[in-house]
């Protein structure tokens, strides 16, 4: 389960887009087990995962060739292991970025929502960079990114009617029932139902006098460079309406 500051930032970020703070906390914890961030060298980064099938089709021949012989691209998924660990996660990707950053990094999924760098033209992002550093501001970034696809799927009513089939359908793809993917998002949100009383009273009893709460109140993470130049984050094309206000925010 997610600590207190991590809660609390899914909680403010559902209560501004109008979602229900059980279904979006299940939904993030599903994707992430219920870890915000990983410690790679000594610092705070979001949880990534590596697709190599991603990477082999977005590069040349002559650098596919190079990837797939250090065992960083395959034609088909599930070819290239991920390691266990974030840290070895980590140092897979800054392997990639070396042949090719714009491809490693659109082949990764990034934070508690596991969203595909590979989106972000159809997330309305500037370029990939700019995904990636939203992704890797902290764990409002995190959380935007994750309700940005939501909407832009147009997931937003399942989530609200808590159609966990429908959602995860739209969310993961046809091959959910396999894994149980909508059970088990399913059991999660009963179960934070069920805590959100004591969750929400405890995120009113850390707001300041002027209605701000500590995590509100304190900077997010910094965005920390990768090996090769530092990624900068740009302001999104344009989006809808308060979404757009609410999402663009860094």
């Amino acid at each position: 389960m997610f600590d207190k500051k991590t809660v609390n930032e899914i909680m403010a970020a559902a209560r501004e887009l109008s979602l229900d703070p059980a279904g979006l906390l299940a939904i993030a914890e599903i994707e992430s087990g219920g870890r915000a961030f990983a410690r790679v060298e000594g610092r705070d980064e979001p949880l990534i995962r590596f697709e190599g099938h991603y990477f082999d089709r977005r590069l040349s021949a002559e650098k596919q060739a190079r990837a797939r012989a250090l065992g960083l691209s395959a034609p088909t998924a599930g070819a290239v292991v991920n390691p266990r660990t974030q840290e070895a996660r980590w140092r897979m990707l800054a392997r990639a970025e070396k042949i090719d950053r714009k491809a490693a990094y659109e082949s990764v999924s990034w934070g508690i929502g596991q969203v595909m760098g590979a989106h972000w033209v159809w997330l309305g992002y500037a370029d990939v960079e700019a995904l990636a550093a939203q992704a890797r501001s902290g764990i409002a970034g995190q959380v935007r990114l994750m309700a940005r696809y939501i909407d832009k799927a147009g997931l937003a009513p399942a989530l609200r009617a808590h159609d966990w089939a429908a959602f995860v359908r739209g969310y993961n793809g046809p091959g959910y029932r396999a894994s149980g993917y909508h059970t088990k998002l399913a059991v999660a949100y009963e179960r934070y139902r069920a805590l959100l009383p004591t969750l929400a009273a405890t995120a009113t009893a850390s707001q300041s006098p002027a209605g701000k709460s500590e995590a509100s109140r304190r900077e997010t993470s910094p965005t920390v460079a990768l090996p090769g130049r530092s990624p900068q984050p740009r302001r999104p094309a344009g989006f809808w309406g308060r979404m757009k206000e609410l999402l663009a925010r860094s």
